[in-house]
Protein backbone atom coordinates (compact mmCIF):
# COMPACT_ATOMS: atom_id res chain seq x y z
CA UNK A 1 0.00 0.00 0.00
CA UNK A 2 1.35 3.52 -0.75
CA UNK A 3 0.20 7.06 -0.10
CA UNK A 4 0.45 10.15 -1.64
CA UNK A 5 2.22 13.22 1.01
CA UNK A 6 2.86 16.71 0.08
CA UNK A 7 5.30 18.25 2.04
CA UNK A 8 5.63 22.14 1.51
CA UNK A 9 8.99 23.30 0.44
CA UNK A 10 8.74 26.52 2.53
CA UNK A 11 7.36 28.67 -0.11
CA UNK A 12 3.64 29.70 -0.21
CA UNK A 13 1.06 28.09 -2.87
CA UNK A 14 3.76 25.55 -3.99
CA UNK A 15 3.84 21.66 -3.32
CA UNK A 16 5.83 19.08 -4.35
CA UNK A 17 4.01 15.58 -4.63
CA UNK A 18 6.19 12.09 -3.78
CA UNK A 19 5.23 8.53 -3.51
CA UNK A 20 6.62 6.13 -0.44
CA UNK A 21 6.37 2.87 -0.55
CA UNK A 22 6.02 2.34 2.73
CA UNK A 23 2.74 3.42 4.97
CA UNK A 24 5.98 4.66 7.51
CA UNK A 25 7.62 7.25 6.28
CA UNK A 26 11.40 7.33 6.54
CA UNK A 27 13.06 8.85 9.94
CA UNK A 28 13.44 12.61 10.02
CA UNK A 29 16.40 13.52 8.38
CA UNK A 30 17.36 9.96 6.64
CA UNK A 31 17.90 9.66 3.11
CA UNK A 32 16.29 7.41 0.96
CA UNK A 33 18.39 4.32 -0.27
CA UNK A 34 18.95 4.30 -4.28
CA UNK A 35 17.49 1.06 -5.87
CA UNK A 36 20.60 -1.42 -7.40
CA UNK A 37 18.28 -1.42 -10.44
CA UNK A 38 18.44 2.02 -11.31
CA UNK A 39 22.30 2.01 -10.30
CA UNK A 40 22.88 -0.68 -12.97
CA UNK A 41 21.15 1.59 -15.71
CA UNK A 42 23.59 3.74 -15.37
CA UNK A 43 26.25 3.91 -18.41
CA UNK A 44 29.25 5.58 -16.44
CA UNK A 45 29.02 2.90 -13.81
CA UNK A 46 29.77 -0.02 -16.12
CA UNK A 47 32.52 2.14 -18.45
CA UNK A 48 35.96 2.45 -16.50
CA UNK A 49 35.69 -1.21 -14.82
CA UNK A 50 34.72 -2.47 -17.86
CA UNK A 51 37.28 -1.16 -20.16
CA UNK A 52 40.37 -1.55 -17.20
CA UNK A 53 39.48 -5.22 -16.77
CA UNK A 54 38.68 -5.30 -21.00
CA UNK A 55 42.11 -3.84 -21.45
CA UNK A 56 43.87 -5.73 -18.54
CA UNK A 57 42.75 -9.11 -20.22
CA UNK A 58 43.75 -8.39 -23.65
CA UNK A 59 47.10 -6.95 -22.76
CA UNK A 60 47.76 -10.24 -20.24
CA UNK A 61 46.64 -12.73 -23.08
CA UNK A 62 48.72 -11.46 -25.72
CA UNK A 63 52.21 -10.57 -23.20
CA UNK A 64 52.18 -14.10 -21.85
CA UNK A 65 50.76 -16.32 -24.80
CA UNK A 66 52.34 -14.68 -27.37
CA UNK A 67 56.00 -15.49 -26.04
CA UNK A 68 55.17 -19.26 -25.59
CA UNK A 69 53.39 -20.60 -28.76
CA UNK A 70 56.52 -20.97 -30.96
CA UNK A 71 59.89 -21.00 -29.69
CA UNK A 72 61.29 -23.00 -32.70
CA UNK A 73 59.64 -20.40 -35.11
CA UNK A 74 61.15 -17.56 -32.73
CA UNK A 75 65.05 -18.68 -32.38
CA UNK A 76 67.01 -16.17 -32.35
CA UNK A 77 71.01 -16.33 -31.74
CA UNK A 78 70.61 -19.35 -29.25
CA UNK A 79 74.09 -19.98 -28.36
CA UNK A 80 75.62 -23.46 -28.52
CA UNK A 81 78.94 -24.76 -28.03
CA UNK A 82 80.59 -26.87 -31.16
CA UNK A 83 83.63 -28.81 -30.00
CA UNK A 84 85.88 -30.26 -32.80
CA UNK A 85 88.33 -32.22 -31.12
CA UNK A 86 88.89 -34.53 -34.32
CA UNK A 87 92.86 -35.21 -34.33
CA UNK A 88 92.68 -37.40 -37.29
CA UNK A 89 94.35 -37.62 -40.60
CA UNK A 90 91.64 -36.76 -43.63
CA UNK A 91 90.75 -39.83 -45.48
CA UNK A 92 91.64 -40.95 -48.44
CA UNK A 93 90.70 -38.84 -51.07
CA UNK A 94 89.43 -36.03 -48.62
CA UNK A 95 90.99 -32.67 -47.83
CA UNK A 96 89.34 -32.57 -44.48
CA UNK A 97 88.86 -34.87 -41.59
CA UNK A 98 85.20 -35.74 -40.73
CA UNK A 99 85.18 -33.96 -37.60
CA UNK A 100 85.81 -30.58 -39.43
CA UNK A 101 83.29 -31.68 -42.03
CA UNK A 102 80.55 -32.28 -39.33
CA UNK A 103 81.11 -28.72 -37.69
CA UNK A 104 81.17 -26.95 -41.04
CA UNK A 105 78.05 -28.86 -42.29
CA UNK A 106 76.31 -28.37 -38.51
CA UNK A 107 76.62 -24.42 -39.34
CA UNK A 108 75.44 -24.51 -42.70
CA UNK A 109 72.99 -26.62 -42.22
CA UNK A 110 71.00 -24.31 -39.49
CA UNK A 111 68.85 -21.58 -40.40
CA UNK A 112 70.51 -17.98 -40.59
CA UNK A 113 70.30 -16.24 -37.13
CA UNK A 114 68.71 -19.10 -35.44
CA UNK A 115 71.91 -20.44 -33.60
CA UNK A 116 75.09 -19.05 -32.19
CA UNK A 117 77.19 -21.76 -32.98
CA UNK A 118 80.05 -21.07 -30.89
CA UNK A 119 83.57 -23.04 -32.00
CA UNK A 120 85.54 -23.62 -28.80
CA UNK A 121 88.06 -26.22 -27.52
CA UNK A 122 86.52 -29.05 -24.79
CA UNK A 123 87.76 -26.79 -21.59
CA UNK A 124 85.93 -23.13 -23.28
CA UNK A 125 82.76 -25.07 -23.72
CA UNK A 126 82.74 -26.49 -20.48
CA UNK A 127 83.24 -22.99 -18.89
CA UNK A 128 80.30 -21.87 -20.73
CA UNK A 129 78.41 -24.21 -19.37
CA UNK A 130 79.40 -23.75 -16.41
CA UNK A 131 78.75 -19.75 -16.80
CA UNK A 132 75.58 -20.53 -18.21
CA UNK A 133 76.71 -18.62 -21.19
CA UNK A 134 75.84 -21.25 -23.80
CA UNK A 135 72.54 -23.77 -23.19
CA UNK A 136 74.26 -27.15 -24.39
CA UNK A 137 77.43 -28.45 -26.68
CA UNK A 138 77.87 -30.81 -29.51
CA UNK A 139 80.78 -32.74 -28.83
CA UNK A 140 83.10 -34.27 -31.94
CA UNK A 141 85.66 -36.43 -30.19
CA UNK A 142 89.38 -36.84 -31.12
CA UNK A 143 89.46 -40.00 -32.86
CA UNK A 144 86.15 -39.25 -34.82
CA UNK A 145 87.59 -40.17 -38.53
CA UNK A 146 89.73 -42.64 -37.56
CA UNK A 147 86.72 -44.65 -35.63
CA UNK A 148 84.56 -43.91 -38.91
CA UNK A 149 87.01 -45.46 -41.28
CA UNK A 150 87.26 -48.73 -39.20
CA UNK A 151 83.63 -48.73 -40.15
CA UNK A 152 85.02 -49.66 -43.79
CA UNK A 153 87.18 -52.90 -42.83
CA UNK A 154 85.71 -56.27 -42.37
CA UNK A 155 84.33 -57.21 -38.82
CA UNK A 156 83.22 -53.68 -37.92
CA UNK A 157 80.36 -53.75 -35.35
CA UNK A 158 81.13 -50.62 -32.66
CA UNK A 159 79.99 -47.18 -34.13
CA UNK A 160 81.99 -44.16 -33.40
CA UNK A 161 79.93 -41.34 -30.92
CA UNK A 162 79.02 -37.65 -30.81
CA UNK A 163 78.13 -36.33 -27.66
CA UNK A 164 75.46 -33.61 -26.72
CA UNK A 165 75.94 -31.75 -23.65
CA UNK A 166 72.97 -30.43 -21.57
CA UNK A 167 72.94 -27.67 -19.56
CA UNK A 168 69.54 -27.75 -16.77
CA UNK A 169 70.89 -24.71 -15.16
CA UNK A 170 69.71 -22.78 -17.72
CA UNK A 171 66.57 -23.47 -17.58
CA UNK A 172 64.76 -26.80 -18.62
CA UNK A 173 63.11 -25.75 -22.00
CA UNK A 174 66.38 -23.96 -22.50
CA UNK A 175 68.09 -27.33 -22.13
CA UNK A 176 65.61 -29.45 -24.05
CA UNK A 177 65.78 -27.17 -27.16
CA UNK A 178 69.73 -26.68 -27.29
CA UNK A 179 69.57 -30.72 -26.75
CA UNK A 180 66.98 -31.27 -29.88
CA UNK A 181 69.06 -29.03 -32.51
CA UNK A 182 72.52 -30.85 -31.36
CA UNK A 183 70.66 -34.42 -31.66
CA UNK A 184 69.49 -32.81 -35.09
CA UNK A 185 72.58 -32.27 -36.41
CA UNK A 186 74.59 -35.40 -35.31
CA UNK A 187 71.70 -37.40 -36.77
CA UNK A 188 71.87 -35.34 -40.00
CA UNK A 189 75.43 -35.08 -39.99
CA UNK A 190 75.60 -39.43 -39.42
CA UNK A 191 73.11 -39.75 -42.57
CA UNK A 192 75.49 -37.79 -44.67
CA UNK A 193 78.89 -39.46 -43.69
CA UNK A 194 76.91 -42.86 -44.20
CA UNK A 195 76.00 -41.95 -47.86
CA UNK A 196 79.87 -41.23 -48.53
CA UNK A 197 80.69 -44.36 -46.66
CA UNK A 198 78.28 -46.68 -48.53
CA UNK A 199 80.79 -49.15 -50.81
CA UNK A 200 78.46 -51.29 -53.37
CA UNK A 201 79.03 -55.00 -52.61
CA UNK A 202 79.16 -55.04 -48.64
CA UNK A 203 76.85 -57.41 -46.83
CA UNK A 204 73.86 -56.62 -44.90
CA UNK A 205 75.21 -56.05 -41.69
CA UNK A 206 77.74 -53.53 -43.49
CA UNK A 207 75.12 -51.84 -45.51
CA UNK A 208 72.73 -51.16 -41.85
CA UNK A 209 75.94 -50.18 -40.09
CA UNK A 210 77.21 -47.79 -42.68
CA UNK A 211 73.96 -46.33 -43.14
CA UNK A 212 73.25 -44.64 -39.77
CA UNK A 213 76.75 -45.47 -38.70
CA UNK A 214 77.17 -42.46 -35.85
CA UNK A 215 75.18 -42.82 -32.60
CA UNK A 216 74.43 -39.69 -30.88
CA UNK A 217 75.12 -39.81 -26.47
CA UNK A 218 73.58 -37.17 -24.11
CA UNK A 219 75.28 -36.47 -21.46
CA UNK A 220 74.28 -33.47 -18.55
CA UNK A 221 77.19 -30.84 -19.24
CA UNK A 222 77.10 -29.17 -15.85
CA UNK A 223 74.82 -30.80 -13.57
CA UNK A 224 73.01 -29.04 -10.70
CA UNK A 225 71.14 -30.31 -7.50
CA UNK A 226 68.07 -33.13 -6.89
CA UNK A 227 66.05 -30.69 -5.29
CA UNK A 228 66.77 -28.12 -8.37
CA UNK A 229 63.13 -27.92 -10.03
CA UNK A 230 64.91 -29.27 -13.22
CA UNK A 231 66.44 -25.73 -13.46
CA UNK A 232 63.48 -24.01 -12.53
CA UNK A 233 63.69 -23.51 -9.10
CA UNK A 234 65.96 -20.49 -9.96
CA UNK A 235 62.78 -18.53 -11.52
CA UNK A 236 60.34 -19.67 -8.86
CA UNK A 237 62.82 -18.33 -5.89
CA UNK A 238 63.26 -14.88 -7.63
CA UNK A 239 59.46 -14.65 -8.93
CA UNK A 240 58.55 -15.25 -4.13
CA UNK A 241 61.21 -12.25 -4.53
CA UNK A 242 59.08 -10.12 -6.86
CA UNK A 243 55.82 -10.67 -4.71
CA UNK A 244 57.35 -10.04 -1.47
CA UNK A 245 58.50 -6.81 -2.79
CA UNK A 246 55.47 -6.60 -5.16
CA UNK A 247 52.80 -7.25 -2.27
CA UNK A 248 54.74 -6.29 0.57
CA UNK A 249 54.91 -2.78 -0.75
CA UNK A 250 51.71 -2.00 -1.34
CA UNK A 251 50.47 -3.34 2.23
CA UNK A 252 52.87 -0.89 3.51
CA UNK A 253 51.00 1.71 1.39
CA UNK A 254 47.29 0.68 2.34
CA UNK A 255 48.19 0.61 5.93
CA UNK A 256 50.41 3.85 6.00
CA UNK A 257 47.65 5.46 4.24
CA UNK A 258 45.39 4.07 6.61
CA UNK A 259 47.45 4.63 9.90
CA UNK A 260 47.30 8.58 9.22
CA UNK A 261 43.59 8.80 8.06
CA UNK A 262 44.56 9.32 4.45
CA UNK A 263 42.32 6.13 3.66
CA UNK A 264 39.20 4.28 5.33
CA UNK A 265 39.93 0.95 6.68
CA UNK A 266 37.17 -1.87 6.56
CA UNK A 267 37.39 -5.04 7.52
CA UNK A 268 34.13 -7.26 6.91
CA UNK A 269 31.54 -5.16 8.08
CA UNK A 270 33.56 -2.85 10.56
CA UNK A 271 34.20 0.43 8.72
CA UNK A 272 37.00 3.26 10.40
CA UNK A 273 37.67 6.67 9.59
CA UNK A 274 41.36 7.89 11.46
CA UNK A 275 41.92 11.25 12.40
CA UNK A 276 44.07 12.49 9.00
CA UNK A 277 47.70 13.62 10.25
CA UNK A 278 48.91 16.37 8.33
CA UNK A 279 51.86 15.48 6.43
CA UNK A 280 52.62 16.57 2.84
CA UNK A 281 53.74 13.22 -0.07
CA UNK A 282 57.36 13.24 0.46
CA UNK A 283 57.63 12.96 3.89
CA UNK A 284 54.85 10.12 3.87
CA UNK A 285 56.96 8.43 1.07
CA UNK A 286 59.99 8.61 3.22
CA UNK A 287 57.82 6.75 5.99
CA UNK A 288 56.73 4.20 3.40
CA UNK A 289 60.14 3.52 2.10
CA UNK A 290 61.52 3.35 5.71
CA UNK A 291 59.07 0.79 6.29
CA UNK A 292 59.27 -1.08 3.68
CA UNK A 293 63.47 -1.31 3.99
CA UNK A 294 62.69 -2.61 7.14
CA UNK A 295 59.41 -5.04 6.61
CA UNK A 296 61.65 -6.71 3.80
CA UNK A 297 64.05 -8.32 6.13
CA UNK A 298 61.55 -10.47 7.84
CA UNK A 299 60.00 -11.51 4.23
CA UNK A 300 63.40 -12.43 2.65
CA UNK A 301 63.92 -14.36 5.72
CA UNK A 302 60.85 -16.01 5.42
CA UNK A 303 60.85 -16.71 1.76
CA UNK A 304 64.49 -18.61 2.53
CA UNK A 305 63.12 -20.22 5.20
CA UNK A 306 60.12 -21.63 3.66
CA UNK A 307 62.41 -22.92 0.57
CA UNK A 308 65.86 -23.67 1.67
CA UNK A 309 64.76 -25.06 5.75
CA UNK A 310 61.51 -26.75 4.86
CA UNK A 311 61.46 -27.70 1.76
CA UNK A 312 64.79 -28.56 1.21
CA UNK A 313 65.58 -26.41 -2.35
CA UNK A 314 69.25 -27.27 -3.30
CA UNK A 315 71.50 -23.74 -2.38
CA UNK A 316 74.72 -22.76 -1.82
CA UNK A 317 76.47 -19.31 -0.41
CA UNK A 318 73.18 -18.62 1.99
CA UNK A 319 74.81 -15.32 3.09
CA UNK A 320 75.38 -14.51 -0.47
CA UNK A 321 71.34 -15.72 -1.31
CA UNK A 322 70.43 -13.94 1.34
CA UNK A 323 71.73 -10.36 0.94
CA UNK A 324 70.89 -10.34 -2.66
CA UNK A 325 67.30 -11.46 -1.94
CA UNK A 326 67.06 -8.98 0.33
CA UNK A 327 68.16 -6.27 -2.19
CA UNK A 328 65.97 -7.62 -4.71
CA UNK A 329 62.88 -7.49 -2.53
CA UNK A 330 63.83 -3.88 -1.01
CA UNK A 331 64.26 -2.90 -5.08
CA UNK A 332 61.02 -3.70 -6.16
CA UNK A 333 59.19 -2.30 -2.88
CA UNK A 334 60.74 0.92 -3.30
CA UNK A 335 59.82 0.37 -6.48
CA UNK A 336 56.06 0.15 -5.68
CA UNK A 337 56.15 2.82 -3.50
CA UNK A 338 57.58 5.68 -5.53
CA UNK A 339 54.85 4.51 -8.84
CA UNK A 340 52.16 4.91 -5.91
CA UNK A 341 52.83 8.08 -4.86
CA UNK A 342 53.28 8.84 -8.61
CA UNK A 343 50.37 7.46 -9.68
CA UNK A 344 47.46 7.20 -7.06
CA UNK A 345 44.99 5.13 -6.64
CA UNK A 346 46.01 3.32 -9.78
CA UNK A 347 49.52 2.61 -8.94
CA UNK A 348 48.98 -0.78 -8.12
CA UNK A 349 47.88 -1.30 -11.13
CA UNK A 350 50.59 0.41 -12.69
CA UNK A 351 52.97 -1.17 -10.60
CA UNK A 352 51.23 -4.52 -11.37
CA UNK A 353 52.31 -4.41 -15.30
CA UNK A 354 55.90 -3.30 -14.17
CA UNK A 355 57.30 -6.26 -12.26
CA UNK A 356 54.42 -8.58 -12.93
CA UNK A 357 52.65 -8.78 -16.38
CA UNK A 358 55.50 -7.32 -18.10
CA UNK A 359 57.97 -9.19 -16.11
CA UNK A 360 57.51 -12.60 -16.21
CA UNK A 361 57.08 -13.55 -19.36
CA UNK A 362 60.54 -11.31 -20.55
CA UNK A 363 62.40 -13.68 -17.37
CA UNK A 364 63.87 -15.82 -20.23
CA UNK A 365 63.86 -18.21 -17.34
CA UNK A 366 60.95 -20.64 -18.57
CA UNK A 367 61.33 -19.94 -22.17
CA UNK A 368 65.01 -18.59 -23.58
CA UNK A 369 64.75 -14.95 -24.95
CA UNK A 370 66.61 -15.93 -27.67
CA UNK A 371 63.33 -18.47 -28.19
CA UNK A 372 60.87 -15.69 -28.17
CA UNK A 373 59.81 -12.50 -30.34
CA UNK A 374 62.04 -9.13 -30.24
CA UNK A 375 59.44 -7.83 -28.44
CA UNK A 376 60.38 -9.83 -25.29
CA UNK A 377 63.87 -9.63 -25.93
CA UNK A 378 63.90 -5.90 -25.72
CA UNK A 379 61.41 -6.02 -22.22
CA UNK A 380 64.45 -8.49 -21.30
CA UNK A 381 67.35 -5.65 -21.41
CA UNK A 382 65.50 -3.90 -18.10
CA UNK A 383 62.76 -5.53 -15.93
CA UNK A 384 63.47 -6.86 -12.96
CA UNK A 385 62.41 -10.33 -13.27
CA UNK A 386 65.14 -11.20 -16.21
CA UNK A 387 68.03 -9.38 -14.10
CA UNK A 388 66.88 -11.31 -10.78
CA UNK A 389 66.70 -14.72 -11.92
CA UNK A 390 69.99 -14.42 -13.53
CA UNK A 391 71.39 -13.16 -10.39
CA UNK A 392 70.02 -16.25 -8.14
CA UNK A 393 70.33 -18.65 -11.23
CA UNK A 394 74.57 -17.80 -10.75
CA UNK A 395 74.45 -18.27 -6.86
CA UNK A 396 71.86 -21.48 -6.89
CA UNK A 397 73.31 -23.29 -9.91
CA UNK A 398 76.70 -21.91 -11.47
CA UNK A 399 79.10 -21.02 -7.98
CA UNK A 400 78.20 -17.57 -7.83
CA UNK A 401 79.74 -16.80 -11.27
CA UNK A 402 80.06 -12.94 -11.63
CA UNK A 403 80.06 -13.75 -15.20
CA UNK A 404 76.70 -15.96 -15.11
CA UNK A 405 74.57 -13.32 -14.54
CA UNK A 406 75.43 -11.83 -10.56
CA UNK A 407 77.98 -8.99 -11.81
CA UNK A 408 74.64 -7.39 -14.29
CA UNK A 409 72.38 -8.03 -11.64
CA UNK A 410 73.83 -6.22 -9.01
CA UNK A 411 73.81 -3.71 -11.53
CA UNK A 412 70.28 -3.14 -12.33
CA UNK A 413 69.55 -3.83 -8.91
CA UNK A 414 71.40 -0.30 -7.93
CA UNK A 415 69.89 1.17 -11.26
CA UNK A 416 65.99 -0.10 -10.01
CA UNK A 417 66.83 1.57 -6.53
CA UNK A 418 68.13 4.84 -7.79
CA UNK A 419 65.58 5.00 -10.38
CA UNK A 420 62.71 4.24 -7.78
CA UNK A 421 64.30 7.34 -5.42
CA UNK A 422 64.50 9.60 -7.97
CA UNK A 423 61.17 9.04 -9.98
CA UNK A 424 59.51 8.62 -6.13
CA UNK A 425 60.81 11.58 -4.64
CA UNK A 426 60.34 13.85 -8.06
CA UNK A 427 56.73 13.66 -7.84
CA UNK A 428 56.27 14.29 -4.41
CA UNK A 429 58.19 17.33 -4.40
CA UNK A 430 56.59 18.52 -7.55
CA UNK A 431 53.51 17.24 -6.00
CA UNK A 432 54.09 19.60 -2.79
CA UNK A 433 55.21 22.30 -4.47
CA UNK A 434 52.20 22.82 -6.75
CA UNK A 435 50.07 22.63 -3.43
CA UNK A 436 48.23 19.28 -4.44
CA UNK A 437 47.79 17.98 -0.87
CA UNK A 438 45.93 14.29 -0.52
CA UNK A 439 43.22 15.61 2.32
CA UNK A 440 42.63 19.01 3.57
CA UNK A 441 43.75 17.85 7.32
CA UNK A 442 40.78 17.50 10.16
CA UNK A 443 40.91 18.76 13.61
CA UNK A 444 41.38 15.23 16.02
CA UNK A 445 37.91 16.30 17.70
CA UNK A 446 36.13 17.10 14.58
Amino acid sequence: MSRRVAPSNGRRGVLAWSTVSSPIPPPRGARPQVPVGALLRRPMLWLIPSVLAALVALGLSLLYMGSVLDPNGNLHHLPVALVNGDTGAPLPGQQQNLGAQVAGAVVAASPAGSVDWRQVGRAEAQDQLASGRVYGALVIPADFTASVGALTTPGATSRPTITVLTNPGVGSLGSSLASQINQNAAHQASLSIGKQLAAPGADATARLLLADPVAVVTQVGHPIGRHSGLGLSAFYYSLLLVLAGFIGGNLVHNGVDTALGYADSEIGPWHTRRPTVPIDRTRTLVLKMVMTAGISVLTTSMVMVACIVVLGMDASHIPLLWIFSYCACLAVGLGVQAINAAFGSIGQLVSMFVFIALALPSSGATIPLEATPAFYRFLGAFEPMRQLSAGVRSILYFDARADAGLNRAWIMIAVGFAAALVFGFAMTRYYDRKGLKRLTPQPVDA
